[in-house]
């Protein structure tokens, strides 16, 4: 049997985040009550004319330099024509030919080095109405009773980051998805929030036999709005695929709805090529050409993007507790701790990633300057005095010298007699560890633990004990 190449590329969709639509001053509210957010210009009534969303194409340039992309000296809108019921102009103003951000690459991280993919282009346009299809078993277009369109969605300014097909499996795809969605929320320009579909992705899933040239017909999975289901759409893809081609099929490039629920794709429609759309330049829009001095502010603006501070921090503490951090946005609190005090490194890492995220804490709201005196003296505190700190450590009143006050009892003078006056009570369980039961150790342990009132150093303690319970 023939060894199988998986081969995906990804058009994600971002809402920007702007006060107002692409090309009318509508205003943006999630959640709006339909149909309420609406003008003549986005709901193309005859005479209306567009005018470009300045933040919006500001926008995309950032993104655009931060995927290293070319950015267009000189860029066009274009109609790309096609019928739908969410979309009353009959065509939707787009990029193609001349798009804003020509080719890119995006960088993911991994301990191995970089696995890096191709962008094709980022282009900006505006996005459709929402259909809502109600009734029937799917909730879906096929079997649905009814549908309703809310136009509020119509014209939200949508940038399109299209990749090359350069992705090699579901693992590498989610984590291109998160580390790029992550990237999006830090430069400010969307909340990328798949759950409220201001970020979603289509999929483009084939494969072929390892080593062969070109690429076979490919299914497109469309409007994927969880990472869940993007990875399993994509295993269900390559499953179906490889099993019709064993079969001696022939497939054809079809768009597919993914049903979570049975694990399962059924064809949509069939595939529209560039051709299909007949893309010619918006008349009623003058081209953009950003100036010099424009791309050059907006690249002043990014700060240190994650994929960086990844292999900034894995020169100290190693790629995964770097990727760690990171990726769950905790290293802003990591390199506040560190910069509080004088504190090793990977044992601010570990208290984060460990303690700090154990006990369920808000990483932005932790007092550092505090929390930093208290990590500093771990070894001091009594473990139930530490464990509380942490989880007090967000409070708006937290101080550390509360918590230092506490400090672990590790004078041998005052543990000694204590000690001894618990192995003179237990002469059965010395016995027993001096016959090579060293598990013992620990009910010794708890015992001082216990008389002390948990007070005392356990490091202390347990080298106390091993020097007394010699034969």
């Amino acid at each position: 049997m023939p060894e199988w190449e998986t081969v995906v590329g990804l058009e994600i969709h971002v809402h920007l985040k702007t006060r107002t639509k692409m090309f009318c001053r509508c205003a943006l509210e999630y959640g709006a009550p339909e149909n309420a957010r609406t003008c003549p210009i986005c709901l193309a009534h005859p005479g209306a004319l567009p005018v470009a969303n300045e933040r919006a194409i500001e926008h995309t340039i950032k993104l655009g330099l931060a995927l290293d992309c070319e950015i267009a000296e000189h860029a066009i809108f274009a109609r790309k024509n096609y019928f739908y019921p969410d979309l009353p102009k009959g065509y939707q103003i787009s990029q193609y030919e001349q798009p804003l951000c020509g080719r890119g690459t995006f960088a993911i991280p991994t301990a191995d080095g970089d696995e890096t993919i191709g962008i094709e282009r980022a282009h900006l346009e505006e996005d459709a109405a929402k259909t809502v299809h109600a009734g029937g078993e799917t909730g879906r277009t096929v079997g649905a009773e009814y549908s309703l369109v809310d136009f509020n969605r119509g014209g939200t300014p949508l940038l399109e980051i299209v990749t090359r097909p350069d992705v090699r499996s579901a693992d590498q795809a989610l984590r291109f998805l998160r580390l790029l969605r992550q990237t999006i929320v830090e430069l400010g320009i969307s909340d990328a929030e798949m759950e409220k579909g201001t970020m979603r992705a289509d999929v483009n899933v084939s494969v072929r036999e390892r080593g062969e040239e070109g690429f076979r017909p490919r299914w497109e999975l469309k409007n994927m709005n969880s990472f869940s289901f993007i990875g399993r759409g994509i295993d269900a893809a390559v499953r179906q695929q490889i099993a019709a081609y064993e079969a001696g099929e022939t497939l054809r490039q079809s768009t597919y709805d993914y049903d979570p629920d049975l694990d399962r794709l059924t064809e949509h429609r069939s595939k529209e090529e560039a051709d299909d759309y007949r893309y010619f330049p918006e008349p009623d829009l003058v081209p953009i050409a950003p100036p010099a001095e424009l791309v050059e502010r907006l690249r002043g603006e990014l700060h240190e993007l994650p994929a960086t501070r990844i292999r900034r921090l894995e020169a100290t503490l190693g790629f995964d507790a770097a990727h760690g951090l990171v990726t769950s946005h905790r290293d802003d609190l990591y390199e506040r701790l560190l910069a509080a005090d004088n504190i090793e490194p990977r044992v601010v890492a570990n208290a984060v990633m460990n303690e700090i995220a154990g006990a369920g804490v808000d990483p932005d709201a932790v007092k550092a300057e505090e929390l930093a005196k208290v990590i500093a003296a771990r070894d001091r505190l009594p473990r139930e005095v530490y464990a509380t700190s942490i989880a007090n450590s967000a409070s708006t009143v937290f101080s550390a010298d509360e918590y230092l006050a506490q400090t672990a009892v590790s004078d041998e003078g005052e543990l000694a007699p204590v000690i001894d006056a618990i192995l003179a009570a237990n002469p059965g369980q010395v016995e027993t560890y001096r016959g090579g039961k060293e598990g013992v150790l620990g009910f010794f342990v708890g015992q001082v633990m216990k008389e002390t009132g948990g007070k005392a150093d356990p490091k202390v303690v347990n080298r106390l004990l091993r020097e007394k319970l010699k034969p």
